[in-house]
């Protein structure tokens, strides 16, 4: 029969994409599925993938699986037979709608899909392998893998199981070996600063032994030092004893030598005082004599000023009647003056008709002020009114055009070459006769953007970024310069010269309504005139119907009774043709893609508005700029006659001021006048008083001065009685001051010996005490209790010590400086001493542990890359040497090797394919990006046949892979597909093709199957192949 295990022995469909009920029955070769585009092909792909546990990304078409169940049911599903030696297995899947949820069975028996996968796995199928299942949306991803990639996918393939298995091995043992060696590296380096590190503790521990040496002696003398202090002070204090007795018998004696000198002074202080009591009483008596002349004298002085005010007084009056005498003579004159001064201002009256004529003049200049202030104001608000809306406007069409750089900025993201042309042509617009478009991605606004995606589904990419021109001539000049010139790719279509945007639709929208059709393209957007010609004449937008899930759920109807070629639903585009040979209508649907570039939408209608709203602002705000400027020049010709009339008003009234202000002057100054003439003063009657005055008070000044007199004579005999008590006071004073100065001697003396005799009992007491502490402070440094006799090991290490307190101190700074030359020491050195050798202790043998761990993976690496690697490289070979004749064949040259920049990366390594198509060329890597479309389709079929020979997995599938080939290559490789998928040892092939070269080489194993859908195909079920052949032996009898 010639299956091999997991080969597909049958396909059976229900419901399923454009399948009401369909089965497939393979062969076990090369299976050539044939039809047109839309029949259900890549149905039968979908199938196989969904049906052995695949996800819908791995088809690369909708990425929920309700949606491969076909329109207008609630289920479907998929049923697979797998060849098996031991039995074949049946795999079913039921897909719902409603939830997005399958059901699964195995040989008709309910199943998950976990166990449905382990089947299939245990079959060695690997429907996510593009090495062994390439639909048609991933063609263009086998490119894309990687070399490590396409290794993984190469060893899952056609490698024998343990192969992709030791591949993982070795990757996951290279990651722990790196692991291993940095932590030996980094162990042994820790080691080594370790040794380091500990060596300095060993000399560290060394110089504490030594200091330790020192510090005992420093303890010894510092025990044997506070003996030698008490030994001291206790001689001390013996001495200062003695001399403390000696002081206090000679202070006894000079006690008794003071007590009658006390007696003498205490007489000659009681004389004293009674002497110092009289001299206090003459004291009292003067003061107040003194006190009286005091008055006295002050009296006659009083006196003397009284005599000066009244001469004062009259001298006072007589410049004061000599100064209104000046006075009225001056204010005569002031008075002559202003009189003088009014004469010419006489007669005023005359000055009044033409005050009155220019009250009237600036009356109706004020109204005229008015009335002008009231028109500019009006103007003004007129124009702050209009420059706002001009702010507003101004805004808003900023607002649009940042909504237009939105669009210029994502077609800079993706067509950069044309987005540099639309820079080009703003810039040289000039230089066409026509006007030009900008590309039709940025010239078309949606009128709601959730419509975009209509659009944009119904252009092709090429011509959403073409630019439109109205003119052949001008296409020409652009694509020469921009493709020529510049080096740029750019597309440019060119507006047919007839009309086609103004055309109306064949069939009102209105009567489309009833299948939930609601508007047809044309009217979702708006875009200038050339844009929509071009548009309504190359996609019809005009005849173009969008729908909703009403129209979706009677599809079927619509296309039966509308006879639309394109429909839109909600989310579906519907393309409807006829069949050429039973002129029926069949349709194909793909879903929508999602919108990218139209999203953003500009209401051109509004921006037209606000266009020539502005327009009319700036014409406005210039007319009324024209007036304001008429209006000021008027009001400044009507301001300078206002200050002519009224400075000549400020003139008239100054005069009349003028004489008021000196008629009020002259009658006040007349006022003054009389009163100071009645005020005068009579001069002898004044000086006659004054001379009465003075009389009077010099006879009181004469008794002033008689009783004056006597009391200065009282005064002088008290001062002569105070002066006898004085010389008596200095005597007494005399001999007192002599017996205190004796006593002061006698008791300075005596304080000497008391205070001698004081400091040397507190010495004494002191020096005691401190024998006490030092005896107490020596035997604790000894660690003696009180009553103990001091050790006799203590006494002969005291003998060889110094004797004095000095030697001591000396040895002991010299012991105390050769010990702090050991700084930082303690005994916790020689502790992290011993601690460190036992850490290095460990950790060397921690490090022989990871060294040993390390050659053990270095082991386990090395067998496992002999199994994995040799296995790999002849695997490879055998695959370049297929490859290589492949390419051959077909006059081009490619080969296959295995690549890595390092052996032991073992996750580096991946597979390299390079090609060259012509012989001039140098072997090029494929990629994505190096080779076209064709090539990279030539080099995956070729890659893929040169696994066949050598899979190890149970059928392989590519669909449409000769799309984009040219007819040489895709007649080649078709001859070696037929050839190398037909051998006996291969296994299943499919390959799905829209359309098949005429005279291929066919051969005797393939099984073609030929796909035809339609509402008038019998049904499969009904099929009768024998009745098939029987008419077709009757027509060949006919025949001949």
């Amino acid at each position: 029969h010639g299956f091999v295990e997991g080969s597909i022995r049958r396909i059976k469909m229900e419901n399923f994409l454009t399948y009401d009920t369909c089965e497939v029955i393979p062969g076990p070769h090369l299976n050539m599925i044939v039809g047109a585009n839309g029949t259900g092909k890549s149905s039968i792909v979908c199938a196989i993938c969904l049906g052995l546990a695949g996800k819908p990304s791995f088809i690369g078409r909708v990425d929920k699986v309700a949606h491969y169940v076909k329109h207008g049911c609630t289920k479907g599903s998929v049923e697979l037979e797998l060849y098996k030696s031991s039995g074949n297995i049946v795999i079913t899947r039921e897909i719902h709608v409603a939830n997005n949820q399958s059901s699964w069975f195995i040989n008709k028996k309910t199943a998950s899909q976990k166990m449905v996968e382990e089947q299939v796995a245990a079959l060695n199928i690997q429907v996510g392998n593009l090495c062994q299942f390439l639909p048609q949306d991933k063609v263009g991803e086998f490119a894309k893998l990687s070399k490590i990639e396409l290794l993984e996918a190469t060893e899952k393939s056609i490698g024998p199981p343990e192969m992709y298995k030791f591949h993982c091995e070795l990757k996951n043992f290279r990651d722990k070996e790196k692991d291993l060696e940095n932590s030996c590296k980094e162990k042994a380096e820790l080691l080594e600063k370790m040794k380091q590190r500990n060596e300095r503790y060993k000399q560290d521990a060394e110089r504490y032994y030594e200091r330790k040496r020192h510090l005992d002696l420093i303890e010894m003398l510092e025990r044997k030092r506070p003996w030698m202090e008490y030994e001291n002070v206790r001689q001390q204090y013996e001495e200062v004893k003695q001399s403390c007795d000696r002081v206090k018998e000679e202070l006894q004696r000079l006690k008794e030598t003071q007590a009658p000198m006390t007696l003498a002074i205490q007489e000659i202080e009681r004389k004293c005082k009674n002497v110092d009591t009289k001299m206090k009483d003459k004291g009292i008596e003067i003061k107040e004599t003194s006190k009286k002349c005091k008055e006295k004298q002050d009296a006659l002085e009083s006196k003397d000023k009284q005599i000066g005010d009244v001469q004062h007084s009259l001298t006072m009056k007589k410049d004061v009647e000599l100064n209104r005498k000046n006075k009225i003579i001056t204010i005569r004159k002031m008075i002559e003056d202003w009189q003088n001064e009014l004469n010419p201002e006489g007669n005023c009256e005359s000055l009044q008709p033409e005050m009155e004529s220019i009250n009237i003049k600036l009356r109706s200049i004020q109204e005229d002020k008015a009335n002008i202030d009231s028109e500019i104001s009006d103007l003004n608000r007129e124009r702050d009114y209009l420059e706002r809306e001009k702010i507003s406007n101004t805004n808003r069409i900023k607002q649009f055009d940042n909504l237009m750089n939105q669009k210029e900025e994502k077609l800079r993201a993706r067509f950069r070459d044309t987005y540099n042309a639309v820079l080009w042509l703003r810039e040289n617009g000039n230089r066409f006769k026509r006007s030009v478009c900008k590309p039709i991605m940025l010239e078309i606004n949606m009128k709601d953007q959730r419509h975009a995606k209509y659009v944009e589904n119904h252009i092709s990419a090429n011509d959403l970024r073409a630019f439109v021109f109205e003119n052949k001539e001008d296409m020409e000049v652009f694509l020469k310069e921009m493709r020529d010139n510049r080096k740029l790719k750019v597309n440019a279509v060119c507006a047919p010269s007839e009309s086609f945007a103004d055309r109306r639709p064949t069939t009102p929208i209105e009567n489309l309504q009833q299948y939930g059709f609601f508007s047809y393209l044309r009217e979702l957007f708006d875009a200038p005139l050339p844009v929509m010609n071009y548009l309504c004449y190359q996609y019809h937008v005009h005849e173009v119907p969008v729908g909703t899930e009403k129209t979706r759920s009677m599809i079927e109807r619509v296309i039966r009774e509308t006879r639309l070629r394109h429909i839109y639903t909600a989310e579906e585009r519907y393309v409807v043709k006829v069949s050429a040979y039973s002129n029926k209508p069949f349709s194909s649907n793909t879903s929508l893609r999602i919108a990218q570039f139209l999203t953003v939408t500009v209401d051109t209608d509004e921006r037209r508005h606000l266009e020539e709203h502005m327009k009319e602002i700036t014409l406005k705000l210039n007319q009324l700029n024209s007036q304001l400027s008429t209006l000021s020049e008027r009001q400044r010709h009507v301001d300078h006659k206002d200050n002519e009339l009224r400075q000549r008003k400020k003139e008239i009234l100054d005069i009349k001021a003028k004489k008021r202000q000196l008629e009020q002057k002259i009658s006040t100054k007349y006022d003054s006048l009389k009163q100071m003439e009645q005020d005068g003063i009579n001069m002898e009657e004044e000086e006659q008083n004054a001379s009465a005055q003075i009389k009077e008070i010099n006879i009181q000044k004469t008794m002033l001065v008689i009783e004056l007199t006597q009391l200065i004579k009282d005064c002088m005999t008290l001062n002569m009685q105070k002066v006898d008590l004085a010389l008596q006071s200095t005597l007494v004073t005399s001999k007192k001051n002599k017996l205190e100065s004796d006593y002061k001697t006698s008791t300075v003396k005596l304080q000497a010996v008391q205070d001698q005799y004081v400091t040397l009992e507190t010495r004494k007491n002191t020096l005691k005490a401190n024998c006490k502490g030092l005896l107490t402070k020596a035997m604790k440094a000894c660690n003696l209790n009180p009553g103990q006799q001091v050790p006799q090991e203590f006494k002969t290490a005291f003998q060889a010590l110094p004797n004095t307190v000095d030697e001591i101190d000396a040895l002991l700074n010299e012991e105390r400086s050769r010990a702090s030359c050991f700084t930082g020491l303690n005994a916790s050195v020689v502790d992290e001493y011993k601690k460190k050798a036992k850490e290095m202790q460990q950790l060397s043998e921690e490090l022989n542990q990871k060294k040993m761990e390390l050659e053990n993976y270095k082991h386990n690496i090395s067998k496992v890359k002999e199994k994995w690697l040799n296995p790999l490289k002849q695997l490879v070979e055998q695959i370049n040497e297929k490859f290589s004749l492949f390419f051959s064949s077909m006059q081009c040259a490619g080969e296959v090797d295995l690549h890595t920049e390092n052996e032991e990366d073992y996750d580096k390594y991946g597979i390299r394919i390079r090609v060259k198509f012509r012989s001039s060329a140098q072997l090029q890597e494929l990629t994505p990006h190096h080779q076209s479309g064709g090539e990279r389709s030539v080099s995956t079929m070729l890659y893929l046949m040169a696994l066949q020979e050598l899979n190890r997995c149970p059928f392989r599938v590519v669909d449409e892979i000769n799309q984009g080939m040219d007819p040489v290559n895709e007649r080649r490789v078709f001859e070696m597909v037929v050839k190398t998928a037909c051998k006996e040892s291969t296994s299943q092939y499919f390959l799905i093709t829209p359309k098949l070269l005429q005279n291929l080489t066919y051969g005797d194993k393939m099984t073609i199957l030929f796909v035809y859908n339609g509402p008038y195909m019998l049904e499969s079920s009904k099929w009768n192949l024998k009745a098939f052949h029987r008419r077709r032996r009757r027509v060949e009898h006919m025949d001949q």
